[in-house]
């Protein structure tokens, strides 16, 4: 099917891609974006805490959430914050009925290979030890995130597994980069959605050098998590890939490598959708059926 419409009446409005990325100037353009608070989508109780060192804001939409989604926002590992993904955290928490805890990770290039990681993967912990104060029944433990969120989603899940760690229950990736090792010809996605859908291939690169720069090995596994030798071991997973997005092939190739190693797997394509789509489009109708995929794939058990 084509482009949605109501994504392509978008798309046609953006400019052509800047030659010179700078993190400072595009932050500040997300930012101007963000809708004020009385406009937000209300929920029962929004808290901004510290999750040890990390700064994390807790949502819940009701009184007896007893299971925790820890949340990771996109941005190419330097762009988004809590409150560029604050829609998003408010649409899990009134699907689900659980309690997200979105993390305030530190962005490169600020901040060195593996900051942010260390900061995601010390907020799952944090919820572990902390899992009484946070109403959590050691039941359900989440990781979930979009794009490069999706990467540390991923990524997280997987140390967890390595760690002998057995509190994360389920992995959600929204649409995730999987694969930094970047050749612009590997998935037939790259080449097939190249331009005119928002992310574009040629623009992976220089969006994500900021975190390579930084240290991250694009052939190391805490990178580009299909490079894993073994993934056996790791939590059930809900892929949701767009079917416009570049990235889109490698999202499913992990699926299929995670059911290769005996891991249930629940792999969605979104039709008509972009990369992006559940934080930029979420109010479309079709594309906000996202969140009851997630919240049927968390009731699964």
């Amino acid at each position: 099917m084509p482009i949605h419409p109501e994504v392509a009446k978008v798309l046609a409005t953006l400019p052509a891609p800047s030659a010179v990325l700078d993190p400072v100037a595009m932050r500040a353009g997300e930012a101007s974006h963000v809708p004020p608070l009385g406009d937000r989508l209300p929920i029962a109780s929004v808290e901004d805490m510290s999750a040890g060192d990390v700064p994390v804001r807790i949502y819940a939409d009701s009184t007896d959430a007893s299971g925790v989604i820890v949340y990771f926002h996109g941005g190419a590992f330097f762009l988004g914050s809590l409150d560029t993904h604050d829609h998003v955290a408010r649409h899990l928490a009134r699907a689900t009925g659980l309690k997200v805890v979105s993390v305030d990770y530190r962005l490169a290039p600020e901040n060195e290979f593996p900051a942010g990681l260390h900061d995601c993967y010390a907020a799952v912990r944090w919820v572990q030890e902390n899992g009484e104060k946070l109403g959590w029944d050691g039941s359900t433990l989440a990781v979930a995130g979009d794009s490069s969120g999706g990467t540390f989603a991923a990524v997280v899940a997987a140390m967890a597994t390595d760690d002998g760690y057995d509190a994360v229950t389920h992995q959600i990736l929204f649409y995730p980069s999987l694969d930094l090792d970047f050749d612009e010809t590997r998935y037939p996605s790259l080449v097939e959605n190249a331009t005119g859908y928002g992310l574009e291939t040629a623009g992976l690169k220089p969006f994500n050098a900021f975190y390579l720069d930084s240290g991250a090995d694009p052939d190391n596994p805490l990178v580009s998590p299909i490079k894993r030798t073994s993934f056996e071991g790791l939590p059930k997973a809900l892929v949701v890939t767009a079917e416009f997005d570049p990235l889109r092939d490698e999202g499913e190739r992990y699926a299929q490598r995670l059911r290769e190693a005996g891991i249930e797997v629940n792999a969605v394509r979104w039709e008509g959708a972009n990369h992006g789509f559940v934080q930029n489009f979420s109010q479309i109708p079709e594309f906000a059926q996202v969140f009851e995929t997630i919240t049927e794939f968390l009731r699964e058990g």
